[in-house]
């Protein structure tokens, strides 16, 4: 027997091995984690946000699905002369962070991990002109919670992030770090901390 044809008679017997056992074969590489899931984690054009007069602008924003942070696009509203103070945006983008997701989200399979309450200020006196404080520290915060904030962030324009890194901190004298909105900690969010250096 040739082992070309030798060959094609031992993966058909394969085949049927596997068959009999009830195993079905799969194109997911196991080793890379489980298989996709079915939600689709997208909305449809009703519920994203739309450029308008009045101080509305469109805004991107990071809610959870799949264990993953996925953008959510969203309107902010602010007042007339405002939308270049850092400090008023942040808290704009943060206030939709806290908010419930809507029931079309929800039926997507959007959650949000960041508490309601929380309010965010530009830098302190010797603070780097980039960096904005958190009035819960972000040590406190849950890898989800942090992740969402610090992605949204550095993904605006109007926070100054650079879409990879943005500087946070806590109230007080709690301690700046630069932390990185990684394509890890993207995927994986809750078992992967988004890198941070200490600033200062």
């Amino acid at each position: 027997m040739r082992p070309r044809t030798r060959l094609s008679v031992m993966l058909a017997l394969s085949a049927l091995v596997l068959a009999g056992c009830g195993i079905r074969p799969t194109e997911v590489p196991t080793e890379f984690g489980a298989a996709p899931t079915r939600v689709g984690c997208s909305l449809s054009g009703t519920d994203r946000a739309q450029a308008s007069a009045g101080g509305q602008f469109p805004a991107q924003i990071y809610l959870v699905c799949t264990s993953q942070l996925v953008t959510v696009d969203r309107t902010v509203t602010l007042e007339r002369g405002r939308a270049s103070e850092r400090a008023v945006v942040a808290q704009q983008l943060l206030e939709q962070l806290e908010r419930k997701p809507s029931a079309e989200e929800a039926q997507a399979g959007y959650s949000t991990d960041v508490d309601a309450g929380m309010k965010v200020s530009g830098p302190r006196e010797g603070d780097p002109a980039n960096a904005l404080r958190l009035s819960t520290p972000p040590d406190d915060l849950s890898p989800y919670a942090l992740a969402q904030i610090v992605c949204t962030f550095a993904n605006s324009k109007m926070t100054t992030g650079d879409g990879d890194h943005m500087v946070l901190g806590g109230p007080g004298s709690d301690p700046l770090r630069d932390y990185e909105c990684t394509d890890a900690v993207k995927a994986r969010p809750g078992t992967i901390p988004a890198p941070a250096t200490t600033v200062g």
